[in-house]
């Protein structure tokens, strides 16, 4: 399997105040390499995010805008490219809005959410969270809400899914970002 894992962490409610972003890059099956920036948004900081992911205004000052962030991995969201998140709606929303925002051009790219892959897998499992889907399958999960521990987080339940499943079971799950 080739994908890309994505995952972003915003600054407040608004779609387009991604704080960071990772992508945990894997081919033939197996993590090849990670990505990881810290992004400064121009918008305000809202204290429920901050504490949820640990990233404070301070933190991004000398980050890089989005615009410069997406220069280096604009190359991994091709029409033919599968780029996979948990609960993708809101990452593929992110990136959607990111775009928008910016005045960039949209991304077309193959999308996969882990959170419907693992609701048709594991039906029995408490939820779908990220961390409880981890724990339930042994995966480490070092800093929930880390942008680069979600994103390997991620990348490792689908090749799970992919080992236990095979992978075409999980072709349904495909679907065209546009």
């Amino acid at each position: 399997m080739n994908f890309v894992a994505m995952d972003f962490e915003t600054a407040n409610g608004k779609r387009y105040s991604a704080c960071s972003l990772a992508l945990t890059i894997v081919r033939n099956s197996q993590v090849v390499d990670e990505f990881y920036s810290l992004i400064k948004p121009d918008t305000e900081f809202f204290w429920r995010n901050v504490q949820i992911h640990g990233i404070h205004e301070a933190d991004v000052a000398n980050a890089p805008t989005f615009p410069e962030v997406w220069e280096h991995v604009a190359p991994f969201f091709q029409r033919d490219r599968l780029v996979i998140a948990h609960n993708a709606p809101f990452d593929n929303g992110v990136l959607r809005s990111s775009l928008e925002h910016y005045r960039l051009p949209a991304a077309r790219y193959l999308t996969l959410d882990t959170v419907k892959t693992s609701r048709k897998f594991f039906p029995e499992f408490p939820n779908h969270k990220l961390d409880t889907v981890c724990a339930e399958l042994d995966i480490d999960l070092h800093h929930h809400h880390n942008a680069l521990d979600d994103s390997l987080a991620c990348a490792n339940i689908l090749l799970y899914e992919a080992n236990h499943f095979g992978t075409q079971p999980l072709k349904s799950f495909i679907k065209v970002n546009a």
